[in-house]
Order: structure tokens, then C-alpha cells, then sequence
């Protein structure tokens, strides 16, 4: 980190402002979003999840997450835990005042918020695989081991200096980081956790409220512009191709899911195209720094194809329930997402000498995209699933089937949403 350095004040105001972006993603949008997809009397429990979440990862990524994934000084010491985290020399925000300066000649202070928000929304993506049917108490022990144990590692990999990151792999806002990590990590989740006692494949459960995923949609939708276009750090003609590839990949899967939804389904519904925009917002997620128009189009229009299969056929087959589809939009999602960036990156948007796609002669670009991607599902899978038989045989994950019959917002949390 570069310090004493003049604060650019442009920057700072766009980060500022796409930290509060990021944050709505979080809450209200994955509460609103999550919460009215599950039935009228599981809605407080994806609420209080949320909103615990929001504010245990804070105080974790404060005290411990943003040395481990930023600081440098094991590498510079030559310490092999190196590989592992960054080091200890940023606890607390140790070492850093409003006068330290970084990337973009933001303070720090302000660009480990700006990470803050990024590691609070990756296990809120979680939350609806095993909606209706975790205990709240394994829940909390669950989500602490696994940001610690699952997502400072992989942030470091990928952004911090690690070896995802020197070997080139590109994820400007979270593909590998965030979407395929939670999604991969879902859908051991939702396996091992099993399925609810009253699910039947090919039967979805009806939501409760669609008009909260509408606005849930809506605050993420917004939001996202944050989380791609603010992760370049500065507000410049990156940002600006950021936001639009982010918007037109966006609007293009939900359109696409729109219809594919009216040609099978005969209808054209409101769950469905919110869903298709969700996906088109994961998967341009890796690729929004380096890819233009044309790759956010084709993003948009495969990654809706390729998850409407996943959601209305491969997982009624499969007979897995992923509760809210967290793996089949998210997980795929970031996947297709990953592997593209490795198609469609090109020198028009990083810039002469920067990296470009298989479309541009650099398959070697798309090699590091499918290593990388490879290592992220394993390490996810792996690492969930050692923390799902920690938890489960000390404190339990299963809330009892009385309690799932009746309701987790009455008996985990003694409130009721709609009271007359």
C-alpha cells in the first residue's frame, strides 16, 4: 500500500457510494428477494439470517478477514502460511489512518469497506439453498467457520496476492470469489442438509409474496452497478463499460428467461424473469472489467439458457432441493460466467497490451479461466462440506420436523410477519 499520497476526491465519492450499493444488495435486497420466495411462515427466520449475517461478517472482517485477505507481510517474510492468508499486520485496522492512501488514491479505510460489503453478500447468497429447515443456533456457527475458513482464503487466492491471481485468472467483481464459492457451497448445503419434508420435484413451493422478489430484484439489480462497476476503484471509462455490460447482460437474461418460461410454461411470470435477471447479474459479474457489448449480450442470453435448464431440469431429475435455487443460479451462474471471461475479454475495454479471450486468438487466457473455476468448485465443496459435519454433530443444522411443519419464524424466533 502506497501512503501520504493526495486522496482522489472523484473516486472516493464513487466508492463511497458503491459501498453503500453493494450494501443494499445484502439488506434489503437478498432479505426481500429470499423472503418472499419461501412460504408466508419461514419468512422472519431468511430475514434474521440476513440481517445476523450482516452484521457478524462485519465484525469478522474487521477484526481478522481484511488483514488475512489484503496484508502482505507473510509474502514479504517468506512465511508459508503465505499461501493461505495475506498475514496479521492489518488486524483491527491496525496500522492504517484516514490519511493512508490505496488503489485509485482512495483511503484504505474506505476500500476495506468497500471489501467489507463483498464478503457480507457472498454467504447471504447461501441462505437459499437450506431455507425452511436450519436451526438458527447451527446456522450462526456454520456462517462464521465459513466465512473464516471459505472465503478469506478464496478472496486472498483471487484478489489479496495469491496464486489464483498470479497465475493471471480473471474475476473483476466476484465470479470464483463470491458466486461460485456460495453457490457450490449451496448445493452441498441443500444435499447433505436433505430435502424439506413436504417437497416434491417438479412441484415448486409457492412463494408467499412476489411482489418482494420483484423489489428484491430491484435493490440487487441497482445494487449490482456497485459491485461491477466500482471494483475498478475509480470512476473512469472502466467503471462506465462496468455499469453498461453489467445492465445489458441483465437485461438480456431476463428477457431471454421471459420467454423461454412463455414458450414452455405458456406464461411469461414475474419469478422467472426475476430470476433470469439474478443470473444475468451473476455471470457478467467476472467479466464486466474486461468484456464489451458483444460478450455481454452473448453472457446474458447463454448463462439464462443454461440455468433455466438447471432449475426447471436438471433439479427436479436430480431431486436435490435446493430450496431458493442458490446453486442453480448462482453456482452455475458464476461458473458460466468464469469460463466466458475467458471467451470474450478483449484489449478493446483492458487496454493495449492487456488480456483478451479465446474469441481473440488467447486461449491460454480461457485455460487459466477453466483452472481456475475447476480449483474454486472443489475447494468450496471440500471446505463445506468438512464445516456441514462439524457443525452438524455438535450442535445440529436440522431444525426438528414439528418445528419445519409449523414454521421457524413462530419457534426460532417467537415473531410472526402478518399479525391482525
Amino acid at each position: 500500500m502506497t501512503h501520504f499520497l493526495m486522496i482522489d476526491t472523484g473516486n472516493t465519492a464513487w466508492i463511497l457510494t458503491s459501498t453503500m450499493l453493494v450494501l443494499l444488495m445484502s439488506i434489503p435486497g437478498i432479505a426481500l428477494f429470499y423472503g418472499g420466495l419461501v412460504r408466508q411462515k419461514n419468512v422472519l427466520s431468511i430475514i434474521m439470517q440476513t440481517i445476523f449475517l450482516v452484521a457478524v461478517v462485519s465484525i469478522l472482517w474487521v477484526a481478522v478477514g481484511y488483514s488475512w485477505v489484503f496484508d502482505t507481510s507473510f509474502s514479504d517474510k517468506g512465511n508459508p502460511l503465505a499461501f493461505l492468508i495475506g498475514g496479521f499486520g492489518k488486524v483491527f485496522m491496525h496500522g492504517i489512518s484516514i490519511d493512508t492512501v490505496t488503489a485509485g488514491n482512495i483511503p484504505e479505510l474506505l476500500f476495506a469497506m468497500f471489501q467489507c460489503m463483498f464478503a457480507v453478500i457472498t454467504p447471504a447468497l447461501i441462505l437459499g439453498a437450506f431455507a425452511e429447515r436450519i436451526k438458527f443456533s447451527g446456522y450462526i456457527l456454520f456462517i462464521v467457520l465459513w466465512v473464516v475458513l471459505a472465503y478469506f482464503p478464496m478472496a486472498h487466492w483471487v484478489w489479496g496476492g495469491g496464486f489464483l491471481q498470479k497465475m493471471g485468472a480473471i474475476d473483476f467483481a466476484g465470479g470464483t470469489v463470491v458466486h461460485i464459492n456460495a453457490g457450490i457451497s449451496a448445493l452441498v448445503m441443500a444435499v447433505m442438509l436433505g430435502k424439506r419434508t413436504d417437497y416434491m420435484a417438479g412441484h415448486p413451493i409457492t412463494p408467499h409474496n412476489v411482489t418482494f422478489v420483484f423489489m428484491g430484484t430491484a435493490f440487487l439489480w441497482l445494487g449490482w452497478f456497485g459491485f461491477n462497476a466500482g471494483s475498478g476503484l475509480a470512476a473512469d471509462g472502466i467503471a462506465a463499460n462496468a455499469f453498461m455490460v453489467t445492465h445489458i447482460a441483465t437485461a438480456m437474461a431476463a428477457i431471454t428467461w421471459m420467454a423461454i418460461d412463455w414458450i414452455f410454461n405458456k406464461k411469461p411470470t414475474i419469478i422467472g424473469t426475476c430470476t433470469g435477471a439474478v443470473a444475468g447479474l451473476v455471470a457478467i459479474t467476472p467479466a464486466a472489467g474486461s468484456t464489451g457489448l458483444a460478450g455481454a449480450f452473448c453472457i446474458g442470453f447463454v448463462t439464462s439458457v443454461i440455468c433455466f435448464c438447471m432449475v426447471a431440469v436438471v433439479k427436479p431429475r436430480l431431486r436435490y432441493d435446493d430450496s431458493l435455487d442458490a446453486f442453480g443460479v448462482h453456482g452455475i451462474g458464476g461458473i458460466v460466467g468464469s469460463v466466458l471471461t475467458g471467451v470474450f475479454a478483449t484489449r478493446a475495454v483492458t487496454g493495449e497490451g492487456g488480456v483478451q479471450g479465446a474469441l481473440y486468438g488467447d486461449w491460454h487466457q480461457f485455460l487459466v479461466q477453466v483452472i481456475a473455476t475447476v480449483f474454486a468448485i472443489v475447494f468450496s465443496a471440500v471446505m463445506t462440506f468438512i464445516l456441514f459435519k462439524i457443525v452438524d454433530s455438535t450442535i445440529g443444522l436440522r431444525v426438528d420436523k414439528r418445528v419445519e411443519e409449523e414454521g421457524l419464524d413462530i419457534y426460532e424466533h417467537g415473531e410472526s410477519a402478518y399479525n391482525r
